[in-house]
């Protein structure tokens, strides 16, 4: 299971068009995710403060589109650290939504911080998506 942090819009876009691809997609060639153990991490690092996300759960075994693990590469500005040396999964092509096990809200906290959704034990077991 990997996960994709998503802006509810794009989502909402996806189900229109019956394949998902955030904004900044063309312009990197590649979908970013998380693995579980890296989702907060990115969660506060890229997404600190936003609102109206969901969290996207992925089963990789459904991707229909190239799907790797690669470095990261710290954001601008930012000195090396051991992001350079984790590998994150990487998409290279629209996400199918079949490939989308459960979708759930992501809301941060009062402090804009997030924490892991309540209801992720049970949410990324069964499909959520209408």
């Amino acid at each position: 299971m990997i996960f994709h942090i998503a802006r509810r819009e794009e989502w909402e876009r996806a189900q229109l068009r019956r394949a998902y691809s955030p904004q900044g997609f063309e312009a990197e060639g590649f979908i970013h995710c998380s693995t579980l153990t890296q989702l907060l991490t990115t969660a506060n690092r890229f997404f600190l403060g936003h609102r109206d996300l969901l969290l996207l759960c992925i089963d990789e075994n459904r991707l229909t589109a190239p799907f790797r693990y690669e470095a990261a590469v710290p954001p601008a500005g930012m000195l090396s650290d051991d992001a350079r040396e984790r590998l994150f999964p990487h998409l290279y092509g629209e996400l199918n939504l079949d490939a989308v096990t459960a979708t759930m809200d992501f809301p941060c906290g009062a402090d804009g911080k997030f924490t892991m959704p309540a209801q992720y034990g049970a949410g990324c077991v069964k499909k959520l998506i209408p």
